[in-house]
């Protein structure tokens, strides 16, 4: 008896391929790789997928689009979700780069943060980005302050607080996350599709932050 896979899991069984490809063909031709990936529930399975695959991985470099100021304890932690569910078997000779310092607030440690940052592989191999349904993506918020500040700057990281989330949070800049060689959308469920099509319909990013990633050429992962 055959067990059905669902479109959910294919698409991230398709997912982790793509990358798991991006990543040999970036290491044929330099030292080190980086991957950049987004938190939240989507990207389980994709990571479980990805962690199984036999990479070089003590070449690879991973950081995180954006996170919560918060320990990497705290069930809120994108670090501890790719701590648990990625850098597992194979994939936990990576070396993993956290957007937190042990400073108060991401004010504070922002300084720290951006310069351990900017000493990655740049390019990344490919930046995997998640949306939510007020169409922002990394801790790009329609509704935070520090929205233009992050659509603008060159630095590499930006501290981020906004009405519609609890924590304060920390995220890359429009600018560091421009810089990949792949650019991917991972996104589940027909309201993620009504937003994503509501976005390609404008180019107002402080309305949808997804949009400004659009420009660019930006793989679409979508499963009902």
């Amino acid at each position: 008896m055959t067990t059905e896979i669902s479109p959910r899991e294919r698409l991230a069984a398709q997912l982790a391929e793509a990358v798991a490809g991006a990543l040999s063909a970036d290491l044929e031709q330099q030292p080190r790789a980086l991957l950049v990936v987004s938190g939240g529930s989507t990207p389980v399975t994709f990571f479980a997928r990805l962690a199984a695959m036999a990479l070089p991985w003590e070449r690879i470099d991973v950081t995180l689009a954006d996170e919560r100021w918060v320990g990497e304890d705290n069930a809120d932690s994108n670090a501890r979700l790719v701590r648990e569910q990625l850098l597992v078997g194979p994939a936990a000779a990576a070396k993993f780069h956290p957007l937190t310092s042990d400073e108060g607030t991401p004010e504070q440690g922002a300084a720290a943060v951006a310069e351990r940052i900017a000493t990655l592989p740049w390019p990344a191999s490919a930046v995997i980005l998640g949306m939510g349904g007020d169409g922002h993506t990394a801790s790009l918020f329609p509704d935070s302050g520090e929205l233009g500040l992050a659509l603008t700057t060159d630095e590499a990281v930006v501290a981020v607080r906004a009405l519609s989330v609890p924590q304060p949070r920390i995220t890359l800049s429009a600018a560091y996350l421009h810089r990949a060689r792949r650019h991917i959308l991972h996104i589940v469920g027909d309201n993620k599709r009504s937003v994503l099509a509501r976005a390609l319909a404008g180019d107002d990013a402080r309305e949808l932050p997804i949009r400004a990633f659009l420009a660019c050429p930006l793989a679409v992962y979508w499963a009902p």
